[in-house]
């Protein structure tokens, strides 16, 4: 299985934003177009991927929201926006709560998260330009991409996650955040992982 953790400081942990405006709720537009990346492909869903979004905006960080499409899961690439707030209004405290079929939101910090998935068996990859280059790295078929927004990672989480993550670099050109989960698919993709 591979999984996307995307990382965003300012994104909103509550479902009170408007969809009308997503840079307003601190750059929810990067989130969406990376989960798209992440699991639509033309005319179906990728199977074998597993969306994390990390949020740790106002006014209830952290929130960790996953989505792994399946039976029943009400998603379409024109309703992300939606998807992910009727997810967080959905919050319980203390639990992880299954909103829909394949959506989970509860409250948890970006390296427990990685904790979680390297517990797991999961290979973790953290996305970096000084990072090896991700066409010579060997990868797992359980593996972890993060990745963060357009503010990158905090110092502190970026420290620790370099002492457990092999860093690894799509090129030396500085992409979207949902351009480095669509080249990082198809990386994989093409090596049938």
């Amino acid at each position: 299985m591979r999984h996307f953790i995307y990382f965003s400081a300012s994104a909103r942990t509550y479902g009170n934003f408007d969809v009308n405006r997503l840079m307003e709720a601190g750059r929810m537009d990067i989130a969406i177009h990376s989960l798209i990346q992440g699991l639509f492909l033309s005319h179906d869903f990728r199977k074998d991927a597993v969306f994390h979004l990390v949020f740790y905006g106002m006014p209830d960080p952290p929130k960790h929201i996953e989505i792994q499409v399946e039976e029943g899961t009400p998603i379409s690439k024109k309703d992300i926006g939606n998807l992910i707030k009727k997810i967080l209004y959905k919050y319980k405290e203390g639990q992880k709560n299954e909103v829909f079929p394949g959506c989970f939101v509860e409250k948890k910090s970006l390296l427990n998260v990685v904790n979680d998935l390297k517990k797991q068996g999961s290979e973790i990859f953290l996305l970096d330009k000084k990072g090896r280059n991700l066409r010579e790295v060997k990868i797992n078929d359980n593996c972890a991409f993060i990745i963060g927004d357009h503010e990158g990672l905090p110092k502190k989480e970026m420290k620790r996650l370099k002492e457990t993550a092999t860093l690894v670099s799509v090129g030396n050109k500085v992409y979207f955040a949902s351009q480095v989960v669509a080249i990082v698919n198809n990386e994989l993709d093409f090596r049938e992982i």
